[in-house]
């Protein structure tokens, strides 16, 4: 289960990781600026209402006073709030706080076993009964919410219940049953069954042809003809991603999952409307069939530090299974968990690190490729779309950049302003480009008159370029002009010196050293510069 263990302070952090031990894939959320785990957030109340708003169970390790104000304003549809728990920092106490209907107090319970403590349920119902009626175990789906309100209703006022169908989860229940009663409790996939109905998801449904836009028709229309319940569907089955196959999956709320072939006896399918539907006599397990959509996230590091990484790219990282990467960036990434696989490769070889990244991700593993600063700056974003345009079918795993904060904007925060107004970047690499488009880039940035951040300045394998370059700035800028010199900036042992464009030679940079050359109104205010945003 993917919780969210929110905790403020390092006195929490014990507790944090026995609950974690009890749930592998929950992911322990730190306050930044007091401790360190998995996922840093900045503001504790903005933090818990967007984990609240993605539907994140959330157990927090603090006061419930804490959490009760922080998603007083969230607070509006009782019947798709997530769990919420505040636990002592200790471990002393679990209270349930919401989510009611969506399992919070068997997570309550689950959490008070593992700490050895009671937890603080208050619920009539499942005090009365010794189960929630109205939260079914995972892999079954309560119909109508209002309607079993009504039922636990009659049930506390007297009235006797029996149960049809399998329900084994409420074998131990203390419910006033009787052969004869009038209120039922109906586990089925049928729709428009009476009493508390309860479905199992035990539907799962083969689309052979996902090209059309009227998935979500066929599918409704399908599971009409058979008189099933949408609530029953375990999951969506296709061979291949489409835009119609993710909206559908989206509007029934169910897992999609991709095979080659049909996963299923099509003698024992129900077909109608290019769909077939197979109907177990218990729930599906969806995640044993096929695979999931592959991930692939590229992120930005941003120049080094942990505080200069942006949440998507942290969240990112925590949400990966396989980690790619220059060896510097990937070790710049950690530590990575124990069930995160880590591939290290040269600098050199972005290429064939982005091929390695879909073939993983093609196999429904959630990939991160990490690059220094911003991915889309002289780093991986370009090289996996290269990959990409070369092999059609990675088109079915699902990409996404996220940005960082590059190593040019970095050093000019230090630096103060010096990007205020127009500026270029260059890198002055030759490796991939001729180096007489790199004077002529330059050339042409010198007579537009704009601020130029110079990223690769130098290396052993070229020495003589990088004064050929500043040769090159000079036709065009007075030697006053301010320079800025970046080394490291973000990482331990930055530096950062601001000299003039007549001072600067080939043996104050190297290949960690960001160059920022300002325009003809660029100027320095005591240790600060800046380029102003008006032009005389």
């Amino acid at each position: 289960m993917k919780l969210a263990i929110v905790i403020l302070g390092s006195a929490a952090l014990d507790t944090a990781r026995r609950i974690q031990a009890r749930y592998p894939e929950a992911l322990v959320h730190a306050l930044a600026s007091r401790v360190q785990a998995d996922i840093a957030y900045e503001e504790f109340g903005a933090h818990v209402r967007e984990l609240y708003a993605t539907g994140t169970p959330i157990v927090a390790l603090c006061s419930a006073g804490i959490v009760i104000r922080a998603l007083a304003v969230s607070l509006a549809d009782k019947s798709a709030e997530p769990p919420v728990l505040a636990v002592a920092q200790d471990g002393s106490a679990v209270v349930p706080l919401l989510g009611g209907m969506s399992g919070v107090n068997v997570l309550a319970r689950e959490i008070g076993e593992t700490l050895d403590v009671a937890p603080a349920i208050t619920t009539s119902g499942e005090l009365r009964f010794g189960t929630c009626l109205l939260a079914p175990p995972q892999g079954y789906a309560l119909a109508d919410i209002e309607h079993g309100k009504r039922f636990v209703s009659d049930l506390l006022s007297g009235e006797s219940v029996r149960i049809e169908g399998h329900a084994p989860w409420l074998d131990h229940a203390d419910l006033p049953r009787s052969e004869d009663a009038d209120r039922v409790v109906r586990v089925t996939p049928r729709a428009n069954a009476e009493g508390l109905v309860i479905h199992p998801r035990c539907i799962v449904a083969w689309i052979e042809d996902a090209s059309s836009s009227d998935v979500i028709e066929r599918l409704r229309d399908a599971l009409r003809s058979f008189e099933l319940a949408p609530l029953a569907l375990a999951g969506i089955v296709a061979r291949a991603s489409t835009e119609s196959l993710e909206t559908a999956a989206r509007v029934f709320n169910v897992p999609l999952r991709f095979a080659h072939n049909i996963p299923f006896d099509t003698t024992q399918a129900l077909n109608a409307h290019g769909v077939a539907l197979h109907v177990s006599d218990a729930p599906v397990d969806i995640e044993t069939i096929g695979h999931a959509r592959g991930t692939l996230t590229v992120i930005g590091l941003g120049p080094g530090s942990a505080e200069l990484m942006t949440p998507a790219a942290k969240a990112a990282l925590a949400d990966a299974q396989d980690v790619l990467g220059y060896e510097t960036y990937v070790r710049m990434a950690g530590p990575l968990r124990a069930d995160q696989r880590a591939h290290m490769t040269d600098n050199r070889e972005e290429l064939q690190r982005a091929r390695h990244a879909f073939e993983l991700a093609s196999e429904g593993r959630r990939v991160v490729v990490v690059s220094s600063g911003d991915p889309g700056v002289f780093a991986m974003a370009a090289a996996v779309l290269e990959a990409l345009e070369s092999n059609p079918e990675w088109h079915a795993v699902k990409l996404a950049v996220v940005p960082g904060v590059s190593a040019s904007l970095a050093t000019a925060a230090r630096a103060g302003a010096p990007l205020g107004h127009d500026f270029c970047v260059l890198s002055l690499s030759d490796n991939l480009k001729p180096w007489d488009v790199i004077e002529k880039r330059i050339a042409l940035a010198g007579q537009s008159d704009l601020v130029m951040a110079f990223y690769n300045p130098l290396s052993k394998a070229r020495p003589w370029q990088f004064d050929r370059a500043i040769e090159a700035v000079r036709q065009h800028r007075d030697a006053n002009t301010p320079v800025v010199l970046g080394r490291d900036i973000g990482r331990p042992g930055e530096t950062l010196r601001i000299i003039t464009l007549g001072e600067l030679s080939s043996e104050l940079v190297d290949m960690r050293t960001m160059v920022i050359v300002g325009s003809s109104t660029t100027r320095r205010v005591g240790e600060w510069v800046y380029t102003p945003r008006w032009y005389e």
